[in-house]
């Protein structure tokens, strides 16, 4: 005897000039789990309205299985017995994509410039392009960036201005090593901003024990400051000492 296909009720926002996000994940997660969806459009404001009020919801979608509301997306995905991301929770995935990123980035220049991948410029290339990348990951709400930037590191805390200066120079830095010139201005650049970045950050991660959210990606993000922030500080020095004793 054929088992009875697996139904579901699904109202979303699908209007002329909106259609919810959130309903075509939530349709797509229902039929890629072997659901049959009597997809129900909810085509103005209005009837949107009424919705939420008849059922006492807040949100579309909603979802129905067996005439049992499950609720929105994520009431879903937990009815599914999948995870649910928190935004409030802190994660390693932003610093640990920018890096695979410019590592990429770093190998790919060198193959076509060298023919191999594995070359001494391609780590050059690669810390240059981090700081780049991480710069201009903070120049796009720098005002955020500097506030965040003030819980730790302890020239911003004497001088805040010193918030708004960080990204530029690290960036400034990065481009300047990366093409390989002005070197006497791109190494005291990534010395001073590098010592001092990693001192805040060793300072308040394992000394004074603090927890705190790492601005190195820019001040919106969950990312835990610790052995990878300090990481971001100790390439800099690196960099800047390997590029001065080449220029010795």
């Amino acid at each position: 005897m054929t088992p009875s296909p697996k139904t579901a009720v699904l109202h979303r926002m699908v209007m002329k000039d909106h259609t919810c996000p959130w309903g075509l994940k939530a349709k797509h997660l229902l039929t890629s789990r072997g659901y049959q969806v009597d997809d129900r459009w909810l085509t103005s404001r209005e009837e949107t309205d009424a919705f939420k009020a008849q059922h006492g919801v807040a949100t579309t979608p909603q979802v129905f299985i067996d005439g049992v509301r499950i609720g929105g997306h994520d009431d879903l995905r937990r009815h599914l017995g999948l995870k649910v991301r928190d935004p409030k929770a802190t994660t390693y995935t932003p610093v640990l994509v920018v890096f695979a990123t410019t590592a990429i980035m770093a190998a790919m220049i060198s193959l076509a410039v060298y023919g191999t991948v594995l070359t001494q410029q391609t780590a050059v290339w690669f810390i240059a392009l981090s700081m780049m990348v991480l710069g201009m990951l903070k120049l796009q709400n720098i005002e955020s960036f500097s506030t965040m930037f003030l819980n730790y590191d302890l020239l911003a805390k004497r001088w805040p201005p010193y918030g708004k200066v960080y990204p530029f120079a690290e960036f400034g830095a990065g481009a300047l090593m990366t093409a390989g010139v002005l070197t006497w201005l791109s190494v005291p650049v990534a010395l001073v901003i590098g010592i001092i970045g990693g001192v805040s950050v060793f300072k308040a991660v394992y000394l004074d024990r603090r927890q705190l959210k790492c601005a190195c990606v820019g001040g919106d993000s969950n990312v835990p400051l610790g052995f990878l922030s300090l990481t971001e500080n100790l390439m800099m020095i690196a960099m800047a000492v390997w590029m001065l004793a080449m220029a010795l």
